[in-house]
């Protein structure tokens, strides 16, 4: 879990790193600004997950099982949260329905919200 902690956590903030210097350079001249700083919401919280899955992943010793939970709520939380935001701020530009996504970045929230829950617990 230590791995996957670590791994994702890099690779989730490299991405947004590249998302988010192609939400301010390409994407300007694409999306409308309401788009464009839903998108940039996506880039952030994705850099906090990220940036917490590397904490999580050198200071937690999972030998809980409940640890574990912290890396599951943040990693899928980030990918259904920002991905769903990243997927809605194009759907004025591909003119598409992706109603069916409303629920999907709620739902990333909470995981992420689970994550962040066991990390306090984990102190206490």
């Amino acid at each position: 879990m230590k791995e996957l902690a670590l791994i994702s956590g890099a690779l989730l903030g490299i991405l947004s790193i590249v998302l988010g210097a192609f939400g301010a350079h390409a994407l300007k001249k694409v999306l409308s600004e309401e788009r464009l700083s839903s998108f940039e919401v996506g880039v952030r919280y994705q850099m906090y997950a990220a940036l917490t899955l590397l904490i999580v992943g050198y200071n937690f010793k999972f030998e809980e099982s409940y640890e574990n939970w912290a890396v599951y709520g943040l990693l899928f939380g980030c990918i259904l949260f920002s991905g769903s935001i990243y997927l809605l701020s194009f759907k004025d530009k591909w003119k598409a329905n992706l109603r069916f996504l409303g629920p999907v970045t709620p739902l990333g929230g909470l995981l992420m919200i689970v994550g962040w829950v066991v990390i306090l617990i984990s102190f206490l």
